[in-house]
């Protein structure tokens, strides 16, 4: 096995090192701390989701909590890799192909959201910087809304 010092990235790849390649790689796509802080902040209102599960049979896609009955799906979106215009920074390097791939996932957002709002669901994006109470507060507030309550259970 070659030792890592001489490892080149293959001809077109997105990684520009090993190592570089093993932290991208290691990066959560779920359970990050801001969707585990809403999450727990969601649930002690006593409402009940899906994780990451597909708001819709035929849509490759996953929300980070899927309320089926109200339909409502939340995402909470990291600043890097969804183009937050607060925090996202181009990586000095190979910046043309990690833009191009924040780019293409903003736009994969959006036929996300048109998608879902086509099929009568309510889509709540938060940005992982925000305030987890603030986002629980609007999250159970859109649930309750849809269910046609007033108030959720335990507030």
């Amino acid at each position: 096995m070659p030792d890592e010092s001489s490892w080149q990235p293959p001809e077109g790849s997105w990684a520009s090192s090993a190592a570089r390649r093993r932290n991208m790689q290691a990066i959560r796509s779920r359970d990050t701390k801001p969707e585990l802080v809403i999450r727990r902040l969601v649930h002690a209102r006593g409402l009940r989701y899906r994780i990451a599960a597909r708001p819709l049979p035929g849509l490759r896609r996953t929300a980070d909590l899927v309320f089926r009955p109200a339909k409502v799906a939340v995402f909470i979106d990291g600043c890097y890799w969804h183009g937050c215009p607060e925090h996202y920074v181009s990586p000095k390097t190979n910046p043309g192909y990690w833009s191009e791939k924040v780019a293409r996932n903003m736009a994969r957002d959006r036929d996300t959201d048109r998608q879902l709002e086509e099929a009568g669901w309510l889509v709540l994006r938060f940005w992982e910087h925000e305030q987890s109470d603030v986002c629980a507060a609007a999250v159970a507030a859109a649930v309750q809304e849809r269910r046609g309550h007033r108030q959720a259970p335990g507030s």
